[in-house]
């Protein structure tokens, strides 16, 4: 399938990081706001809203620091096989949002978006690949012409 968009990984990997980080920032307020309220009812402690919310926080921080590893990557399969896991992930997410609460309209639209574009960035990833594998590198050139030298 050719396409003639041509998405690099990375900014995949940097949408994903600000989708995350919305998350991030959502469910950290929500939780110091149900932390505060909760302080204020029953004079202290953790309600397990708190800690859920605590917990998708911790959980959205861990992926973002992930996101940054997989940008310094180079190789474009490795790109391929953690881009259609990363698709998988934000694809199941929305599907779950459908299906469980249907009122949050915002973060489904926002997975929906981030999902779809992950299957653009794939399929013009493995146009890449094709293109790569017709290719030579600059030091296979080298090589080639040292060899012909030779003889």
């Amino acid at each position: 399938m050719k396409f003639k968009i041509k998405i690099k990984p990375k900014v995949s990997y940097y949408i994903s990081i600000l989708v995350s980080s919305v998350i991030l920032l959502y469910f950290a307020y929500k939780g110091v706001v149900a932390y505060l309220i909760h302080k204020e009812l029953y004079g202290g402690g953790l309600d397990t809203l708190v800690l859920l919310r605590a917990s998708i926080s911790g959980i959205m921080i861990l992926l973002i620091l992930l996101f940054i590893q997989f940008i310094k990557l180079t190789d474009l399969k490795s790109h391929r096989t953690i881009l259609r896991g990363i698709f998988i992930g934000w694809t199941s997410v929305f599907l779950i949002l459908i299906i469980v609460n249907l009122s949050s309209i915002y973060f489904i639209i926002l997975t929906g978006l981030v999902s779809s574009f992950l299957l653009i960035t794939l399929f013009s990833l493995e146009d890449q690949i094709k293109e790569e594998k017709n290719n030579l590198t600059e030091k296979e050139i080298y090589l080639l012409q040292q060899l012909a030298k030779k003889k």
